[in-house]
């Protein structure tokens, strides 16, 4: 039977240590150009890990804020209401608080039209045909 020794188990932990990966710094990509009010608003925050990688962060390991609105996990809602032009937000890496990104987002001022039935659109492909 083999028997379990110390040095084993420290070979085992290095092992695992050597894989973990720590993040360098944080970038702000975001997926639109202003925040719509009445709406969750994804803020996407990518981590760029020490082997060249980029790793999507979330609320677990970034924590956000906001200067109006409220977030839930990377999602930050907007009340209909918001009187705000424009939103400083900032998301700071939790292991290394050094690691923070401040940046402003601004505010959707016109309000979107309505949504085309799909009627509606089967025409306009039918009339862009002829």
């Amino acid at each position: 039977m083999y028997k379990f020794t110390p040095l084993i188990f420290i070979v085992m932990l290095f092992s695992f240590a050597a894989k973990a990966q720590k993040v360098d710094s944080i970038y702000v990509h975001l997926y639109t150009d202003s925040l719509k009010k009445g709406t969750y608003n994804y803020i996407n925050i990518d981590g760029l890990l020490s082997n060249g990688k980029y790793l999507p962060l979330d609320s677990t390991q970034v924590r956000f804020t906001c200067s109006h609105g409220k977030f839930f996990g990377n999602s930050l809602w907007l009340e209909p209401d918001c009187p705000a032009e424009s939103i400083t937000i900032t998301a700071v890496l939790r292991k290394n608080e050094s690691l923070r990104k401040e940046f402003v987002m601004y505010v959707k001022k016109k309000e979107d039209g309505p949504l085309k039935t799909q009627q509606q659109i089967m025409d306009e492909i039918k009339k862009g045909k002829n």
